[in-house]
């Protein structure tokens, strides 16, 4: 009885110092950026902030359930905006329309909270994209890791859920078929994204899901920037663990 009570009060203490640092881990995520901060140091600090909760909800009950799942999604990607490449037949400069490609991802997260989650991810979507009256292609690949926070409304099975989160994209770019033909890949760009998604439990350790989201890049090559905004919507396999 002496053991249980003592290990009852350890665990007890565990839990208020892992919230008491997810306190200050908070405090110092939501620091207002000073002048000369960028992007960059923006979704590092979300990056570091995400990877802090998610070990520190490891001493943290969230629920009945498994704190922690992978899940597996594909789906599609739907670019939002053309773009235009200069020199791309000979001196000229060609609006490209992008089309719907598909679109994976494999990500591993952590229930912090019941009503909110952490996930760290990498996946892989990719566009076709061709000028209206211009011989010529392209196409776009695209490697994001992606640190996102989920807000969760728990209702039984169902658990719809609203995220945000910062993604560092690695994105190189094909043009074949014309009289500039390249290839190649930009630095690594730094974006936003933020989506809705449902799941429904099949049991406590499976279940299935739908997601929508939207995302805010903006790659280089050769000095010429390509806005990747776009759709991805994808069906969802989930295991609790």
């Amino acid at each position: 009885m002496m053991k249980s009570r003592r290990s009852f009060i350890y665990l007890g203490c565990i839990r208020i110092i892992a919230a008491l640092t997810g306190c200050a881990a908070t405090l110092l995520m939501l620091k207002i950026p000073t002048k000369g901060e960028n992007m960059k140091i923006t979704c590092m600090r979300f990056v570091v902030f995400a990877i802090a909760l998610v070990g520190i909800a490891s001493t943290v009950s969230a629920s009945d359930k498994p704190s922690s799942y992978l899940v597996f999604k594909a789906g599609v990607y739907s670019p939002s905006e053309k773009y235009d490449l200069e020199n791309f037949n000979g001196g000229t400069t060609s609006r490209l329309d992008p089309k719907t490609g598909f679109d994976g991802e494999i990500a591993l997260g952590h229930y912090f909270l019941p009503i909110l989650a952490l996930e760290l991810g990498v996946g892989y979507f990719e566009s076709k994209g061709s000028p209206s009256a211009e011989p010529g292609n392209t196409k776009l690949k695209v490697l994001p890791v992606l640190a996102t926070a989920k807000a969760l409304l728990p209702l039984g099975p169902l658990e719809p859920y609203g995220e945000f989160g910062m993604g560092a994209y690695f994105t190189k770019l094909d043009v074949s078929g014309n009289l500039s033909s390249f290839s190649g890949s930009s630095k690594v760009t730094y974006g936003l994204h933020a989506g809705v998604g449902l799941n429904l439990d099949l049991t406590d350790a499976l279940f299935l899901g739908v997601e929508g989201r939207y995302l805010w890049a903006k790659p280089s090559f050769g000095g010429q920037d390509v806005k990747i905004n776009g759709f991805t919507a994808t069906a969802d396999l989930g295991l609790r663990y």
